[in-house]
């Protein structure tokens, strides 16, 4: 069982040098993605409604 030992050990070995960024310490980079997002549904809206106005 040598073989398996080795492989749970390299397993551990790279969780603890790997940094995963949780959902809540990504704070300013999501909110600036939701912004932009909501921006461009916006910009969207406007625009379809700029064409509706202009076909009636």
């Amino acid at each position: 069982m040598p073989s398996q030992s080795r492989f749970v050990k390299s397993i551990i070995a790279t969780s603890k040098a790997q940094e995963v960024r949780m959902p809540w310490t990504r704070g300013a980079t999501r909110k600036a993605m939701i912004a932009r997002r909501r921006a461009k549904a916006a910009e969207t809206a406007k625009t379809a409604a700029t064409q509706t106005a202009k076909a009636a």
